[in-house]
């Protein structure tokens, strides 16, 4: 049994000193999976021409604000200076937080940006858009069924983000050469 015990601990001591490599594969991970949504519903939101960043569409203020957008008769242009700022500060957020994650360029200040964002889409989802009546949406933990997509998926979401806001953005990333370069400092293990 010490033997066991010992290859045990010698085989995942050697794994331990890898501590770069979990935030490293939990960025690929969230490259490969939501990177690719986020930025796919950003361009949703986008305006015509070149300042549709500035203007953003009206699916932009129906998704972001639903009710607000029913109550108007889908017409933005009776929407407040408010309005327009949380829908264009939305849709940047998701260019430029899953950006900032995938280069690991202030990976844990853009990690917490993206649970703040993951929290209120989800509210917007539930409350906005009614999911908060639609059990199938909405879900259950410890039910057995892992697809619901506000309790399940957006748990799996936000708990690979906290890996990041920990650990940092890991090996290959620019906070690691930010650190070692400009402030004269090693990045850690």
């Amino acid at each position: 049994m010490d033997r066991l015990i010992s290859l045990h601990n010698s085989i995942f001591d050697e794994v331990e000193k890898a501590d770069g490599l979990l935030p490293l594969l939990s960025r690929l991970v969230f490259a490969a999976t939501l990177l690719g949504y986020f930025w796919a519903s950003g361009l949703t939101k986008l305006g015509a021409g070149p300042v549709g960043f500035l203007k953003p569409s009206l699916n932009a203020y129906a998704q972001i604000f639903p009710r607000q957008m029913e109550a108007v008769g889908y017409d933005a242009s009776q929407l407040g200076v408010f309005h327009w700022a949380v829908v264009v500060a939305g849709t940047w957020a998701e260019f430029l937080l899953p950006l900032l994650i995938l280069v690991g360029l202030f990976t844990r200040l853009a990690s917490l940006g993206m649970i703040g964002f993951i929290l209120v889409q989800s509210l917007t989802d539930l409350y906005g858009h009614g999911a908060i009546n639609q059990p199938e949406t909405l879900g259950a933990w410890f039910d057995r069924i892992a697809d619901s997509p506000i309790m399940d998926l957006r748990a799996f979401w936000i708990f690979l983000l906290l890996v990041l806001v920990i650990k940092g953005a890991g090996a290959l990333s620019l906070d690691r050469i930010l650190r070692r370069q400009i402030l004269g400092r090693p990045a850690p293990a």
